[in-house]
């Protein structure tokens, strides 16, 4: 830390003035991008063998070959009320850049005024002049010109605080590309579950078929004298069970609809009816499983933000610094004064002023040393909030891999797992018909298949939403521009 201390010589005040003047130093510390140095990820190469060909990160929704799903994202993205609000923020913070920035440069002003005075007789200067000879009690006054004043930046305390503001645009401009990806993933995630929400439906739709027409199959077999009314309970008790798993699935596809309206800034069923077409699932398509950590860090939008935020924290460390020292200002004025406004523009009422000040906090009680303490402080908590948006980047990429291949290898094991199931059921129904089996056997049989199904469908909406969660841990849904100063490295 640079101080000053509290008596210097004449000639050490001069030297260092002089020392400033010349150089035109900028004091506190000059910025550097902290380093790091991160492993590999290690949760990649599980996704490495995928043989479908990754979309580009700027727009990985079309991966998904949906064109529906490409309209919701592009709705959401140019109509999403977060997204405005953090337009307005980064306009806000580009407006406080361009005011820091101006303080730097000199400062001009045109005035004029006209009044009039009425002089008091009893005043200390109309009990004085009254008696004079020429005195007016009554007097108008007319006064034209411009005016100037700068602030000289000797130590840097306006260029500190000018570039803090720029990379608070910065982290502002990043804070909405990070609002844009999660717009377009938050789209996409519902979009996936409403899809999964549907072919659950269907799924239970078709269960529902599949055991009224047992049901009927038992109560043919009791009219017959071939099965216990104890059986036709059971069948109806299978068919009630099935029913009642269609409302929780309505509920989930109806918040989910309405979830995905708000995204798209809209009220709740707007769209609703859009989607009310049932759709596959979409296939999973492949993913950046080469990911570097070094390009996350450049990618991602909270990082790239938290960077620029470490990077304003230490510009203020300068800029309170720059108290430390003393502030020259120059100022001046041309113009026109007169008492007769026939006689304003004229040479004899020209005047012009000019000067120069000095402010220097020499004594303060250590008001300049707590600000000081906290621009450092607020440096140490914007580098410890840096390395925490790196690792926890680090740790959604890690556990967005892990989810994608997870899943897609439990829908596989699902999917075995119906076709095994669907061919117990069948053969366990013709073993009832032939009267071989009881019926609690077909029940369990249809039974694991429901649960079977619904769950490979839920998950098959799961793998879509994990792959989405892949493209949005690499910070995939915006286009970085190339801006020096705004990569970590």
């Amino acid at each position: 830390m640079i101080r000053i201390p509290s008596k210097l010589s004449k000639a050490a005040v001069g030297t260092l003035l002089l020392s400033a003047l010349l150089a035109g130093c900028a004091v506190g510390p000059d910025y550097t991008a902290p380093k790091n140095d991160m492993a590999a990820f290690h949760s990649t190469a599980a996704a490495a063998n995928k043989t479908a060909q990754a979309p580009s990160l700027e727009s990985w929704w079309h991966g998904f070959n949906d064109p529906m799903l490409v309209n919701i994202v592009q709705r959401a993205l140019g109509q999403n009320l977060d997204l405005a609000a953090s337009i307005a923020r980064v306009q806000q913070a580009r407006a406080v850049a361009s005011s820091a920035g101006a303080q730097l440069l000199p400062t001009a002003d045109f005035n004029a005024a006209a009044g009039y005075t009425h002089q008091s007789l009893r005043g200390p200067l109309g009990s004085v002049a009254s008696g004079s000879p020429g005195f007016k009690r009554n007097t108008p006054f007319y006064t034209v010109g411009p005016a100037a004043s700068w602030e000289i930046d000797l130590f840097g305390g306006l260029r500190r605080g000018a570039a803090a503001a720029e990379y608070e645009a910065i982290a502002a401009e990043a804070d909405h590309a990070g609002t844009r990806v999660m717009v377009a993933a938050d789209a996409a995630d519902a979009y996936f579950q409403i899809r999964g929400y549907q072919a659950r439906l269907a799924i239970a739709g078709k269960q529902i078929e599949t055991d009224e027409r047992l049901l009927r199959l038992v109560r043919d077999r009791y009219d017959a004298g071939a099965a216990q009314g104890r059986e036709v309970a059971q069948a109806d008790a299978l068919l009630k069970h099935a029913l009642a798993s269609v409302p929780p699935l309505r509920i989930g596809l109806e918040q989910q609809l309405n979830r995905l309206d708000v995204l798209m800034g809209v009220q709740p069923g707007t769209y609703a009816q859009e989607l009310g077409a049932e759709s596959d699932i979409p296939a999973v398509p492949g993913v950046p499983a080469d990911a570097e950590p070094q390009e996350v860090l450049r990618r991602r939008p909270d990082i790239i933000a938290a960077e620029r935020r470490l990077a304003a924290s230490s510009e203020r460390i300068g800029v309170a610094i720059s108290d430390y020292y003393p502030k020259i200002s120059l100022s001046g004025a041309l113009g026109f004064d007169s008492l007769n406004a026939g006689k304003l523009f004229t040479s004899s009422a020209f005047t012009a002023t000019g000067g120069g000040a000095l402010r220097w906090r020499l004594f303060d009680f250590g008001k300049v040393d707590a600000e000081v303490a906290q621009a450092r402080g607020a440096n140490a908590e914007a580098l410890a909030l840096y390395r925490k948006a790196v690792l926890r980047a680090a740790e959604d990429v890690e556990n967005a891999f892990t989810t994608l291949t997870q899943t897609e290898i439990h829908v596989v094991q699902l999917r075995d797992e119906v076709h095994a199931l669907l061919k117990a059921r069948d053969l366990s129904e013709q073993a009832y018909r032939a009267g071989s089996i009881t019926l609690t056997d077909v029940l369990d049989a249809d039974r694991q298949l429901l649960t079977a199904r619904d769950e490979l469908d839920a998950n098959r909406a799961n793998a879509a939403r994990a792959a989405v969660g892949v493209f949005r841990a690499l910070g995939g849904g915006w286009e970085p521009a190339p801006k020096d100063g705004t990569k970590a490295s």
